[in-house]
């Protein structure tokens, strides 16, 4: 346990940033998951309009330091591609 009312001080603030990161962390994802769920049940309009939705909250993660820049692009492109092959079938 910390100590110093320094160490006590940022232990309040880590706890704080925690609960946020895990908020915007768990809001990517369930982006994440409804564009996955459109793919999978092959509705390539509910596919397209949820990774319009999805792409700026992932970039907002990668931009806030949830994920990694290069982390949150590879995500997009991938879901990208796998909503214009659904088009595509």
């Amino acid at each position: 346990m910390a100590n110093t009312s320094s160490a006590k001080k940022m232990a309040r603030k880590i706890e704080k940033r925690t609960e946020v990161n895990r908020a915007r962390r768990s809001r990517m994802r369930t982006f994440l998951r409804k564009v996955e769920e459109a793919i999978a049940g092959g509705d390539r309009e509910a596919a397209g309009a949820a990774l319009r939705a999805a792409e700026p909250e992932i970039m907002r993660a990668a931009q806030n330091g949830i994920v990694h820049k290069n982390t949150a692009s590879r995500k997009v492109s991938r879901l990208a591609s796998r909503v214009s092959a659904l088009a595509a079938a």
